[in-house]
């Protein structure tokens, strides 16, 4: 069972020094699941008496105000023999064994992190006593619950010391050492107070009477002692503790336990509870109960830590392993990031994420609502044909049809086509734009690298660019090739205009006629609607060859070139890392390293029972 008690010892000294002490919300705490005992009381309850009194040294910083100003984990080591001796776990090769030595490091120790201005900080202070004269305990002193900030102190020291207070007392594996004067009514205990809120039951609090010697005469405390002032479901236990006449003249802490045992045997009122009361007896007590609380939770401790493991692992995997300090390692994770970013892009392109389908938009229901669109009606009215078949004819009007009609009327209309030819370009450029960046996004790998995706963005979009224009100056052309040589053959096929004897008109003779304009209009307009069905299934070949094949197959190739003939710090400087990100690996990092180490501190504990 010792080695449950020195089990949780260690986790909590692992704990501390990998920065968990609890209170954290951004990451897993294994400090809160860990059984502890926290000592509780309000200023002058005498709190540090009985600290020293379980120990018997002398150990812990005195005076007025706020004395004890961070958390003080009190780690007590049974030993059969040897001398007595202390460590600090901030000074890990150091043995004290003149325990003034450790009350000024304390102090000390507590300076570096608040300064001298009475300031409070929830990081805990690990001291650890080694000794023949303790039982094997882990306590927790926290600062002293207080009702008026003295001078230096914010006005909100009072709140700040309860809100730290409450921080080790709210778990519910805390166990409360509440700390009570008994020359003061129990009713106005700021430790029994605190433990009513967090602790209504009392299955978690351990009473204490301090100051029983200093009662008026004629009083006593055997109600509270006895439970029927204020029940708890442990029994209260009451101490004495040296005076400040004994604490000056250095009387020996033995020696105080020896009085302190003769008090209770010779009193009256306390007599018949004596067995059950005192330091000793208090510091047994607790021992006992925090041995059997650790190995009812081992179980549930074991089972948090394994998950917390697997939940950091694969936070640890979504954030990606530290990054190499040689050229060509960083070269190659350089490569690796490009390709996975790469991968993820043609996914969108080729169905396997959403975005890909907009560019079939486009083709198969922007694009033909945009051809239909088009003004061939206003074109080819008859006032517009009459027009340009007369501006062609010149002078002389035409003879049989009017070819040079024919070409203006279709030449003109086919510019027509040029606009939506070029609006699909640059509709199918837009998609292409919103899947880099959307792919940039999705790339997981790359989240840890905001240089290496700005310049990722600006080289892909730079490519599509020249994409674009290479697919415009494609669609263009094709629509210009069909203005730059008509289809013979479907002009051959249209009926000839006969005169009354079956042979072709050789007459001017209603030739400007509402009728034979109409035949032309309609002639063009069956030629427009042709050229129209060929492009709307060219166009979309010419987009998709110049510009959605050559992203898929192209689209960092200039990058890849330029990447090649960097220089090792600028290829540093592609890969520095979100320093948000770097922060959260670090820290994710070291919780990981203290649950690996405190399932494996458990695992040997329970494989030695």
């Amino acid at each position: 069972m010792e080695n449950l008690i020195g089990l949780v010892n260690r986790i909590q000294r692992a704990c501390t020094a990998l920065g968990d002490h609890g209170g954290d919300n951004a990451l897993p705490t294994l400090w809160e699941a860990l059984p502890s005992v926290a000592v509780v009381g309000g200023q002058s309850s005498g709190k540090s008496s009985v600290l020293e009194s379980i120990v018997g040294r002398d150990f812990l910083p005195r005076g007025s105000g706020i004395v004890t100003r961070r958390p003080l984990v009190l780690q007590l080591h049974k030993i059969d023999e040897g001398s007595e001796y202390a460590e600090f776990m901030h000074l890990p090769k150091r043995r004290f064994t003149d325990f003034s030595a450790v009350r000024k490091e304390i102090q000390d120790e507590t300076d570096r992190m608040t300064g001298k201005n009475k300031q409070i900080s929830p990081v805990p202070i690990h001291l650890s006593i080694y000794s023949p004269h303790v039982v094997n305990l882990t306590l927790i002193d926290l600062p002293g619950l207080t009702k008026v900030a003295v001078e230096g102190q914010p006005e909100s020291i009072v709140a700040d010391i309860e809100n730290m207070v409450r921080l080790y007392v709210d778990k519910p594996n805390t166990i409360i050492l509440a700390i009570s004067p008994a020359n003061q009514d129990i009713a106005t205990s700021d430790a029994i107070k605190l433990a009513r809120e967090v602790d209504p039951t009392g299955e978690r609090t351990w009473g204490v009477l301090t100051k029983l010697d200093l009662m008026d005469k004629g009083t006593n405390a055997v109600d509270v002692l006895e439970g029927r002032a204020y029940h708890l479901k442990h029994p209260w236990i009451g101490v004495v503790n040296r005076s400040q006449a004994d604490i000056n003249k250095n009387v020996d802490m033995i020696a105080a336990r020896n009085r302190e045992r003769e008090y209770f045997n010779n009193s009256p009122d306390y007599k018949h509870l004596a067995p059950r009361m005192g330091s000793e007896y208090l510091g047994k007590m607790l021992s006992k109960h925090l041995e059997s609380v650790i190995k009812a939770r081992i179980p549930s401790i074991l089972s948090m830590v394994n998950k917390s493991i697997d939940e950091l692992e694969t936070e640890m995997n979504q954030l990606g392993r530290p990054i190499a300090v040689d050229a060509g390692a960083q070269l190659y994770t350089i490569l690796e990031l490009c390709r996975a970013f790469d991968r993820v892009f043609k996914e969108h392109l080729d169905g396997g994420r959403p975005g890909g389908d907009r560019i079939y938009g486009v083709f198969d229901i922007q694009f033909p609502a945009a051809l239909r669109k088009l003004p061939f009606d206003r074109h080819l009215s008859l006032q517009n044909v009459r027009r340009i078949v007369s501006e062609a004819d010149g002078y002389q009007p035409h003879l049989i049809a009017p070819e040079q009609g024919y070409r203006r009327l279709i030449e003109s209309a086919l510019t027509f086509f040029r606009g939506p030819a070029e609006a699909v370009v640059d509709a199918v450029h837009f998609v292409l734009r919103e899947l880099v960046r959307k792919s940039i996004n999705e790339t997981q790998e790359l989240k840890r690298f905001p240089t290496l995706q700005a310049e990722l963005t600006a080289a892909a979009t730079e490519a599509l660019e020249k994409f674009r224009e290479e697919s415009r100056k494609t669609a263009l052309r094709m629509v210009d090739m069909e203005a730059s040589y008509l289809t013979v053959d479907f002009f051959r096929k249209l009926p000839q205009e006969l005169d009354k004897g079956g042979n072709p008109s050789s007459t001017t003779i209603d030739r400007y006629t509402e009728g034979h304009l109409k035949r032309i209009g309609s002639n063009v307009s069956a030629y427009i609607n042709m050229v129209s069905e060929t492009l709307r299934i060219s166009i979309p070949k010419a987009v998709v060859h110049c510009q959605v094949r050559e992203a898929k197959r192209s689209l960092l190739d200039h990058f890849y070139t330029q990447v090649g003939k960097r220089e090792g710090a600028q290829l540093a400087t592609l890969l520095d890392e979100d320093p948000a990100l770097m922060e959260r690996r670090a820290a994710c990092s070291k919780r990981l390293e203290l649950y690996k180490q405190a399932r494996d501190e458990i695992d040997a504990v329970a494989w030695a029972r």
